[in-house]
């Protein structure tokens, strides 16, 4: 990865406590990463380390608990659960995560380590993230599973050549009549797709730097790199798309994070970070802008699978993946129950954050632009079979997905000197939830007024450029200092002719220089021990005993939910994937003669000291004591005790 050389503002490194500074100077491979992370543990006795399975090449998916063990079982503690490194392009989201776990044992966090408990796996895709360490770079974001990409019977037998041999694939431009695109006029180094109805025409077609090697016509349409864990997850799954797997959660890595997450229901709030933004634009589920650049090039190969020599499509040796980009492919998807079918039969799967839920979102979000000063991202692309979408959709709690560092505030990383950083007062977290900028039905899927304003990707220029990131990310990128385009030379291909090669360097666009990479860490673990601060929090606040005589006594408690947010997201509700807020009477049930039943559910209790009562007329006998426990899957536990008097 190129860097010339970022300023740095916001954080300067004397007001940087020494716990939050790195101890390497670069990212690591996934040995170095291993050291890194075990020297850290080690040292603490706040941390354990374990692996939740191993890749598809051996390499172990590491989990680090961090928490005081003593008192309360972990188990049954409020819980944060961050992931890193899902695309395997995505190597600072490993880094972030491990300077969050350097931060939460340092000593300052000001974390409930006695009553929470803090989950981390920081390298989800650790085959993914060591082809940044190979000697040719080309922003790999799959897993190492063989894949027959392009329908031939064979895998990974047409990969990347790096043609010009400066160690980065990246993109090859040729003068053709029929080309689709044409040069930028606003900025010669990138390429848009030609406007017709503007009087445009094309010139140039796109591929990715290399050769036709199995000479089926096509170029790097089969090299390594299988499947993108963060499109195998269960909610819209992108079913038979190429990077998205056989099945859902068809992979070792996804399969050893689902096990470990079905297992541990109090998680309460999931942090991931990858290449889809839902904070900056609250709730949102992605699409603020990819780089139409490695679009156009991945265009070239649209037709791959109707070549294949099992006939006219399918792929995967009739698994059905579908085409890179839709074209050529059978159309295999047919339709599934609640999505593609008539709407009059049945009901379709919710696809967008709704209603009170957003709001809660937005007033996250607002926390995090806060601390972390970012209010603007570079990459953004549509999440489809993300790990947050299944945290919101179907695990049912709050899930957020970000890129950990942006485009706004200072530039590159997001934190300007005025705003951010940590030093910014701690939001109260017993205020109700406001809308915040952008408003709640601003955002996206939060009803008819689109995306919110607060980070949302300029409109596409005109003539059809795509989403127009290329030009604003690059901008904003030099703007920072960071050198991430190779200028287009050129060079004779053996079968294309004269043609140009260049585009943006592989990494430089998704992972910041490193020397940013422990400000980034330190805002963000002030980010996630907020966010913890916010989680529900139960306990049983008043009780009260009447008798009646005769052995007959009313007995009152008073539940409280001193969290921020609710016991249960609605969408918790609605999918029955929280568990109802239990409170039970350690009395045999037929010594209930009325009231509450001997255990009582509360299906959502609001945050902010919300409370609820339960009363029990019971039998017993005078001096006697009874118990009463309360139980909220996400917001921990609390008994009392009461004699009967």
């Amino acid at each position: 990865m190129r860097n010339t050389g970022l300023p740095i503002a916001a954080l300067a490194w004397a007001l940087l406590p020494a716990g939050a500074l790195a101890q390497t100077a670069d990212y690591l491979d996934f040995d170095g990463f291993t050291r890194e992370l075990r020297s850290l543990v080690n040292a603490s006795n706040l941390a354990t380390m374990s692996s939740l399975g191993t890749s598809h090449q051996g390499r172990d998916i590491w989990l680090v608990e961090v928490a005081d063990r003593s008192g309360t079982p972990l188990d049954e503690r409020p819980a944060v659960l961050v992931v890193g490194n899902l695309e395997g392009d995505h190597v600072v989201g490993s880094h972030l995560a491990l300077e969050i776990v350097r931060y939460l044992i340092g000593g300052e966090s000001g974390a409930d380590l006695a009553e929470q408990v803090f989950y981390v796996v920081p390298r989800l895709n650790p085959d993914g993230a060591q082809a940044m360490f190979s000697p040719v770079k080309w922003g790999r974001r799959g897993n190492a599973l063989p894949h027959d990409d392009d329908n031939d019977g064979r895998t990974d037998e047409d990969g990347p050549d790096d043609l010009n041999g400066d160690g980065f694939i990246t993109v090859m431009r040729a003068m053709d009549p029929a080309g689709a695109f044409m040069i930028d006029p606003d900025e010669p180094r990138l390429m848009k797709r030609a406007d017709a109805a503007e009087g445009q025409s094309g010139g140039y077609t796109l591929y990715w730097e290399g050769l036709d090697n199995d000479g089926d016509g096509f170029i790097n349409e089969d090299g390594p790199g299988g499947v993108d864990p963060n499109r195998n997850f269960q909610h819209a799954y992108p079913y038979w798309k190429a990077d998205a797997g056989a099945y859902m959660v068809s992979e070792p890595e996804t399969r050893a994070l689902m096990d470990w997450v079905i297992a541990h229901r109090n998680v309460a709030a999931i942090l991931t970070f990858g290449h889809s933004d839902n904070v900056v634009d609250a709730g949102s589920q992605g699409g603020g802008g990819e780089l139409d650049l490695l679009a156009f090039a991945d265009a070239s190969n649209d037709d791959v699978l109707s070549v294949g020599v099992f006939g006219g499509g399918g792929g995967g040796f009739g698994f059905g993946f579908g085409g890179r980009g839709g074209g050529g492919g059978l159309q295999l998807r047919g339709a599934q129950l609640g999505a593609d079918n008539d709407p009059s039969s049945g009901r379709r799967p919710v696809m967008a954050v709704q209603g009170s839920d957003l709001t809660y979102y937005q007033a996250i979000a607002d926390a995090y632009e806060e601390i972390t000063g970012i209010d603007a991202v570079g990459v953004d692309r549509p999440a489809e079979g993300a790990f947050f979408q299944y945290g919101h959709f179907q695990y049912g709690v709050p899930s957020f997905s970000t890129q950990g560092w942006g485009l706004g505030g200072d530039g590159v990383g997001g934190a300007s000197s005025d705003e951010g950083g940590g030093e910014a007062p701690a939001a109260d977290p017993a205020a109700p939830p406001t809308a915040g900028r952008g408003g709640a039905t601003g955002a996206r899927g939060g009803g008819a007024g689109g995306r919110a304003g607060r980070g949302a990707a300029p409109q596409a220029r005109s003539g059809g450029a795509g989403n127009g990131a290329d030009a604003r990310i690059l901008t904003a990128l030099e703007e920072a200092g960071i050198d991430a385009f190779v200028d287009w030379t050129p060079y004779q291909h053996p079968t294309l002719g004269e043609v140009e090669i260049g585009g943006f360097v592989p990494y430089a666009v998704t992972n910041p220089p490193f020397e940013r990479v422990p400000e980034l860490g330190r805002a963000h673990g002030e980010f996630v021990v907020r966010l913890a601060g916010m989680l529900p929090r139960v306990s049983i606040v008043s009780t009260e005993v009447e008798s009646h005589g005769g052995g007959v006594f009313t007995v009152t408690a008073e539940i409280e939910n001193s969290g921020f947010l609710p016991t249960s997201l609605q969408h918790g509700v609605t999918s029955r994937a929280v568990q109802p807020t239990m409170v039970q009477i350690q009395v045999p049930r037929e010594d209930i003669l009325t009231g509450a039943p001997k255990t009582a559910y509360v299906q959502q209790l609001a945050g902010s000291g919300a409370r609820e009562s339960f009363t029990w007329v019971i039998r017993g006998r005078a001096g006697a004591t009874v118990e009463i426990r309360l139980r909220s899957q996400k917001g921990g536990t609390d008994t009392a005790t009461v004699t009967l008097r």
